[in-house]
């Protein structure tokens, strides 16, 4: 039975979460669009994060990225515009992994400093701090101001496509190849000279080009490569699936030195870059040491994985990184199944799938999520079809409509007691609307360029953060999560106990049971208690019908022979109305009437 504190994780992108400026011009840099400081994450933002539920406060993109913006006086000049996506830069493609952001400082010479100073408000406020760690690549143009002498790719015998201590893959066959790059045709930013060259890759001696982050191997990477970033080799050979780990490869201690370094500073955990293209063998060893008593036995490891049984992937499957100790990984096969019942291209089978067979060490370690920095905002539009017909991908469309998260924050947050991720702006209806720059009109917040969130602003309220710019109906969409977010912290969602209902409660079965209506219950075991979450899936109106409660659940809750059903949530957010009175016995010959608005969930407590 657990019952610790169930995680609940906000995304914070410094980039934008406090930037007020509402110009947004397309490819606009930093002097034209504002960009968020570390400072405006101030006595007043940290306390309403908290309020909203959180637990941890995720800081996405502190890292120094490769970027067209200079800082001459700090010895930062801009990078070549060939190698960096966006007049900012992509959060992911690392500079210096030993230093944060200049953008994000009030004075660049002490960004450090007010970095420091952020993890020290949030830890006063009793939360806990994440960064990114981004370990399967880095930006082209990694060189590190802070460190030096620990830059990857320093004594790699670059005659190798892969050798074990290389940090890098080259690409010697053929051999003197010059690295030429591509761009995709909608990102011509005025003012920059793209020749499609890099020199340090132009095949000279010394020079020899590597492969970019998503394994790609060719010399000229296309417009949707990774063509910015470069692989980083831990002893798995991609091209071939062999791995060569004895000794242990020069990459693991030069990326252990880096953890350690954060960790000095007070980080508490890491979200950790598509952390399937790192071997098993590897994250042992890091987060060990990671949590070794000199450091932090408690420190949190996240992992962002779609793994597949690619044999360019180490890992094949999303367990063998919580066997290799991360704390959660993202539960993206659940979350898209959502996302197809929206396209109208899946079912509620479909994602009942994705959850009920879950175990429950499964389920505590599965990081559930409606919006990261990757995924289309709930509020953006749904697309079922692409312009040739074919069916669209889950990351092809939104929901539709802020009003989705009344239906699916409680389904997803409530299943189980691993971590929920809330992203900046999805608590207001956030849209993701518009052409930002090298990032298209694609329903996504930009992590690639300087941009505000216009309706997030509105919360901010010249950094007061009190929502004095919201309209009603973002006011009580804010809260609506807020409520759902204190339910994860009901005893019997931080419990063990999982029951998928949807078997039991069918028309076939029961004729009065509705079948638009999806249930499952949470429970601890022999607790006297349990919930019922019920959803209205009905394409477009409110349902009506009958929930009722297998006798062996009813058992292993340990329910009294006479209880008391209660409605907890609605779409009016937290309540605690008595909606029935009846014995244990008659919740499974009769159960309960539910009436269910459309696009709406509802929470009962009965006991």
């Amino acid at each position: 039975m657990s019952t610790a504190t169930k995680t609940v994780i906000y995304q914070l992108v410094v980039r934008y979460f406090g930037n007020l400026n509402t110009t947004n011009q397309r490819d606009g840099t930093i002097g034209v669009n504002g960009c968020g400081r570390f400072a405006d994450i101030n006595d007043a933002a940290v306390p309403a994060i908290k309020e909203l539920g959180a637990t941890h406060i995720w800081l996405t993109g502190c890292l120094r990225q490769a970027t067209l913006t200079a800082y001459p006086a700090q010895g930062l000049p801009a990078d070549d515009p060939d190698v960096v996506k966006g007049i900012a830069g992509s959060f992911y493609a690392v500079r210096d992994y030993f230093d944060v952001c200049p953008d994000y400082s009030l004075i660049p010479a002490q960004r450090m400093t007010e970095f420091d100073v952020l993890v020290g408000r949030i830890h006063q406020a009793g939360m806990k701090v994440l960064i990114d760690l981004v370990p399967n690549h880095v930006a082209r143009g990694y060189q590190s101001v802070v460190k030096p002498g620990l830059d990857f790719g320093v004594g790699d015998d670059q005659s190798r496509f892969f050798a074990r201590d290389n940090s890098f893959f080259y690409l010697v066959n053929p051999p003197n190849q010059s690295l030429q790059l591509s761009r995709p045709s909608h990102w011509n930013p005025p003012g920059y000279a793209f020749d499609g060259k890099f020199p340090p890759e132009d095949g000279s001696p010394g020079h020899v080009p590597k492969a970019s982050g998503d394994n790609c191997t060719a010399a000229s990477p296309t417009k949707d490569n990774w063509y910015e970033t470069v692989k980083l080799n831990y002893g798995f050979n991609f091209a071939d699936g062999t791995g060569d780990y004895a000794p242990r490869p020069r990459t693991w201690d030069c990326v252990d030195t880096i953890l350690a370094y954060w960790q000095a500073k007070g980080v508490d955990g890491f979200r950790c870059d598509m952390a399937h293209l790192v071997p098993r063998q590897a994250w042992e060893y890091l987060i060990k040491n990671a949590r070794s008593p000199g450091r932090d036995p408690g420190c949190f490891f996240l992992a962002e994985a779609y793994p597949t049984s690619d044999r360019g992937y180490p890992i094949t499957n999303l367990n063998d990184l919580i066997a290799a100790g991360f704390d959660a990984v993202y539960h993206s096969d659940a979350y898209n199944a959502l996302k197809r019942i929206y396209q109208g291209l899946g079912s509620q089978d479909d994602y009942n799938w994705q959850i009920t067979p879950l175990s429950s060490a499964e389920r505590s370690c599965r990081l559930a999520y409606l919006e990261n920095h990757d995924e289309r905002r709930v509020a953006s539009p749904i697309v079922s079809h692409r312009s040739d017909g074919s069916n669209a991908s889950p990351g092809d469309s939104g929901f539709g409509s802020p009003d989705a998260g009344y239906q699916l924050a409680p389904l997803h947050f409530l299943f189980g007691n691993g971590p929920v991720l809330l992203f900046n702006g999805q608590e207001v209806g956030e849209p993701g609307a518009g052409i930002e720059g090298f990032s298209t009109d694609d329903g996504r917040t930009t992590a690639f360029d300087y941009w505000c969130m216009p309706e997030f602003v509105k919360w901010v309220n010249g950094h007061a953060y009190d929502g004095g710019g919201l309209s009603p109906a973002q006011t009580a969409l804010r809260q609506y999560y807020a409520d759902v977010i204190a339910l994860c912290q009901d005893p019997s969602v931080r419990g063990d106990g999982y029951w998928g209902l949807k078997y039991f409660n069918r028309s076939s079965q029961f004729p009065d049971c509705a079948d638009e209506i999806y249930t499952f219950a949470r429970f601890q075991d022999h607790s006297g208690r349990l919930l019922v979450v019920a959803v209205n899936f009905h394409a477009n109106s409110g349902v009506q019908g009958r929930v009722r409660i297998p006798q062996p659940l009813a058992q292993v809750a340990g329910l009294p022979n006479n209880v008391t059903v209660r409605l907890l949530l609605d779409r009016a957010g937290a309540k605690n109305d008595t909606v029935a009175q009846q014995t244990s016995g008659n919740l499974t010959t009769d159960g309960f009437l539910v009436t269910i608005p459309h696009q709406t969930c509802h929470v009962y407590a009965i006991a």
